[in-house]
């Protein structure tokens, strides 16, 4: 776990990267928050970055919404609001993550960038079967991602900058997908387990990765007072590392501004 302190602080944000990425890809994020007067923490998920462990594996998701717990508990300590901004897998797990919360260790927001709630290319019935057998059999065994160079943003600077870095996990294991797809189920069945705090959606809209409609359709179900949606035409899926980024960042703190006192 990282912390990222800013001069007189208004506020907290906990960072919660997405699968097969790390804490650095969120440097810009890190210096515009820390400029404006936000405390940052970030960490790596486990089996991702510089985490110990097998590379793109877990026993369990419930490993994954441990480590949020943490780190929002942590933010706590400031005793200053604190907003939950997640991307990706990293948005799914905090959806799991504050469904099991304690009303104390709640955020008072959330900012979820482009939600894993469903995948664009849904593996076909035999390579579910496999996954199905190998996460009994063989829970550690990995295969490919699936996920073509580029397709997370349209930023030729991240593209290079990631087609340097080894610390990117490119193959996950048959536990982890396995996992994953529960925790996808799962946070469409429980919407109703979902607290009353603000949340923003903001997703790319020409998104290679995630189905954006099954995030539209779990939004829609949401029992929240204060809700948003927000979808970026011609975006790809990172929203925050586009061409863009200072667009969607400044509505993402609009969204703060509107829902926090600071």
């Amino acid at each position: 776990m990282w912390k990222y302190e800013a001069i007189e602080a208004k506020a907290v944000f906990v960072i919660v990267h997405g699968a097969g990425e790390y804490h650095v890809r969120y440097n810009w994020v890190v210096e515009q928050l820390t400029n404006l007067r936000y405390h940052v923490i970030l960490g790596d998920l486990p089996g991702q970055g510089t985490t110990k462990g097998p590379s793109g594996h877990i026993n369990s998701f419930n490993d994954y919404i441990d480590n949020v717990t943490k780190w929002l508990r942590e933010a706590k300590q400031y005793g200053l609001p604190v907003i939950l901004l997640a991307h990706s897998m990293g948005g799914l797990i905090s959806i799991h993550t504050l469904m099991k919360l304690h009303e104390k260790d709640l955020p008072d927001a959330v900012i979820l960038s482009s939600p894993c709630l469903g995948l664009v290319n849904d593996p076909p019935v035999s390579k579910k079967l496999m996954a199905s057998i190998l996460n009994v059999a063989a829970p550690r065994f990995r295969f490919p991602s699936g996920l073509a160079p580029g397709s997370g943003t349209r930023s030729e600077e991240m593209r290079q900058r990631d087609a340097a870095d080894p610390l990117l996990v490119k193959k996950v294991s048959a536990r982890w997908y396995t996992e994953l797809v529960k925790a996808m189920k799962q946070a469409h069945e429980r919407t109703d387990a979902f607290p009353d705090i603000p949340v923003l959606v903001s997703q790319g809209g020409t998104d290679l990765i995630v189905n954006k409609e099954r995030g539209r359709s779990w939004f829609d179900k949401l029992p929240v007072s204060n809700k948003y949606y927000k979808e970026w035409e011609g975006l790809y899926h990172e929203v925050l590392n586009e061409p863009e980024q200072d667009r969607v960042f400044a509505h993402m703190l609009g969204f703060v501004t509107l829902n926090i006192s600071c």
